[in-house]
């Protein structure tokens, strides 16, 4: 180390520094063998090997398994206002980069993938939404908000307020509080209700009262390729929350789209949204568990739909709830399988990083013999550009999409 460290100190197991030293940014609290110095929650902490080589240095969480989340490995970050400037710049360079003209609605950080632990930046047109997730981040969050809306700004974007959605339960793992609303420093808009604009269809977000941070971003390009296949079919959307991709089928020139989710109040926006766009005359809306509805249409007999969309919520947050998450995705897929005609397209995805790609593809395997059809596969697709994965960090890469012909 060149530089002169005033930091608290935590030694790990070997485990932890092969880890830290291929790239992945946690170390867990069963990792941490000694500790040196006057803590406190948040903290900025040095991570030392058994044998005292630097290895980084990361935020200190108290009260989270993850007791560590690295930071730099470069001994001469100093992590100072402009630390975080440099940080936040490059996150969002690199979405100005990949997303072009999708730049007004995407996620601009996406935690560890950016450098920035815990930290969720959104951006749906002119107001930014922010979800924060680590006891350090929490510390420092006014100065990286002040920062981040003074960078988009500067850069001639339009950005009328910054409302945070801290009302999810993980919170609580770092002994913080959960709550949602406006960030006050900043000035801001009367509503938490805004448009955007997708694939060129317009949606309204509500980003006080919508799942997650109002707007499921990542699955932008999976549904324009649904658009592409739409054309001239009859088209189930299960799971459709404000639907999206149904909208996109129906754009795409579909013959007739269903669009179906448990949730009234988000099949009522799908239907506003259909509206706004002017293609409620191809579309449906229905209020139905899916569990439920696929069983009922096969046993009325028929084919009545010959594109199926399936795009669940995560059925496990937990390496514990795996299996009877695998149940339920092979239940809809198998189900879904059935009661499409031979020629038929099914596009089906997993957003739960658990459900890991190897189990995904077994499942779907077993889901297609037991229906007994074969798969011919189109196309195999990922989260969206955004959403970057880092190789060395798995937790990144989360999202499964595959499209099929069943044959």
């Amino acid at each position: 180390m060149k530089s002169k460290r005033n930091y608290p100190i935590v030694t790990v197991t070997k485990k932890a520094e092969a880890a830290l030293k291929k790239g992945h940014p946690w170390v867990y609290d069963a990792e941490i063998t000694d500790s040196f110095g006057e803590f406190e929650n948040g903290c900025l902490v040095d991570v030392l090997s058994q044998k005292g080589s630097y290895l980084g240095t990361g935020f200190l969480s108290e009260n989270s398994k993850i007791r560590v989340r690295v930071l730099s490995t470069n001994a001469n970050d100093n992590f100072s206002p402009a630390f975080w400037e440099r940080r936040l710049k490059y996150a969002i360079d690199y979405r100005k980069t990949v997303m072009g003209s999708d730049f007004s609605c995407c996620r601009l950080v996406f935690g560890e993938a950016d450098g920035l632990p815990g930290l969720t930046v959104d951006r749906f047109s002119d107001i930014i939404v922010t979800q924060v997730l680590s006891y350090g981040m929490e510390k420092i969050k006014d100065m990286i908000y002040t920062t981040l809306v003074k960078i988009l700004r500067d850069d001639g974007q339009e950005i009328s307020g910054l409302f945070e959605r801290n009302d999810v339960a993980i919170r609580k793992l770092e002994g913080l509080e959960e709550y949602k609303g406006w960030y006050e420093p900043i000035p801001h808009p009367d509503s938490a209700v805004t448009e955007i604009t997708e694939n060129g269809i317009k949606y309204l977000v509500d980003v006080e009262n919508g799942q997650k941070t109002g707007f499921f971003l990542d699955q932008k390009y999976n549904r324009l390729t649904v658009a592409q296949l739409a054309k001239g079919k009859r088209v189930l959307d299960c799971f459709t929350h404000t639907g999206s991709f149904a909208l996109n089928a129906a754009m795409g020139g579909a013959e007739r789209v269903t669009a179906v989710d448990v949730s009234k109040t988000a099949v009522e926006m799908a239907r506003e949204n259909a509206v706004r766009n002017g293609l409620d005359g191809r579309m449906d809306f229905l209020a139905a568990d899916v569990f439920d509805l696929l069983p009922e249409l096969e046993a009325k007999g028929g084919k009545p739909y010959d594109f199926i969309i399936l795009d669940p919520p995560a059925f496990t947050k937990s390496r514990k709830t795996v299996k009877g998450a695998e149940r339920g995705y092979k239940e809809i897929n198998y189900r879904a399988m059935k009661l499409l005609p031979r020629g038929g397209y099914l596009a089906t995805c997993s957003c739960s990083h658990f459900m890991n790609n190897e189990l995904f593809v077994k499942m779907l395997h077993s889901a297609a013999a037991d229906a007994g059809v074969q798969l011919k596969q189109i196309e195999v697709r990922q989260q969206c550009r955004d959403h970057p994965i880092l190789w060395n960090v798995p937790e990144t890469d989360y999202l499964k999409f595959y499209i099929f012909q069943v044959v």
